[in-house]
């Protein structure tokens, strides 16, 4: 090495300590968001089918899933400086997380359960995957056309109010007749999926506020 390339090299050195790199969290967001989707469509390929193999292909992912979202909490805590709020940052990954964590919930406490999906479980996991879709498309857009990102997180909650209404649906089909047992296994499961719904909408929300703040 030169003298002169040396001198350049210890120059970007002193001027990344003084400076240093702002991570890209949108990006970091988005790779979240589309891994958590992912979670999803597993979600839902095992309402459809209630095959073990997608279960276990579920539990796997969200294993993936939280490694991405520790990375993306430790990118945060090193950072010295953030795009927008960091508060914004860090509740925007928890809430992606805690969909995943739901999704994972659900299909362990049904197979513990011994419960079989049903037309209401399906119909609840396509709004939250729609939800989901939305919330990346909304992310996503955050770098480039963050106005339009909030369309994406209204058609998320929207999502999420759809889900909540098939809850409710659900409640006085599944309390008729006296296996009580069973209504109170399904009851849980409906209510974790509902659960991953309405942490899909509060995440909808915090990409809401910060399209507000960026916009």
């Amino acid at each position: 090495m030169s003298e002169s390339e040396a001198k350049k090299t210890m120059l970007a050195m002193i001027l990344d300590r003084v400076f240093p790199k702002i991570p890209d969290f949108f990006q970091m967001l988005t790779e979240q968001n589309i891994k958590v989707a992912y979670t999803v469509d597993l979600l839902v390929e095992y309402m459809e089918r209630g095959d073990p193999v997608v279960a276990d292909a579920l539990k796997q992912n969200v294993h993936e899933a939280d490694l991405i979202k520790v990375r993306n909490l430790h990118e945060l805590n090193d950072a010295f400086s953030t795009p927008i709020d960091r508060e914004d940052i860090y509740r925007a990954i928890m809430a992606l997380d805690e969909i995943v964590l739901y999704c994972k919930t659900t299909v362990h406490e049904m197979d513990v359960l011994g419960v079989a999906p049903d037309e209401f479980m399906l119909n609840i996991s396509h709004c939250i995957k729609a939800g989901v879709d939305a919330l990346a498309n909304g992310f996503a857009k955050l770098a480039s056309t963050p106005a339009t990102a909030a369309l994406d997180a209204d058609a998320a909650r929207k999502s999420g109010r759809r889900a909540e209404k098939l809850y409710r649906k659900a409640l006085p089909i599944l309390f008729e007749g006296d296996d009580y047992i069973n209504m109170f296994k399904r009851r849980e499961i409906y209510r974790h999926l509902t659960n991953a719904a309405e942490h899909m909408a509060l995440c909808a929300n915090r990409l809401h506020d910060i399209v507000v703040k960026i916009s």
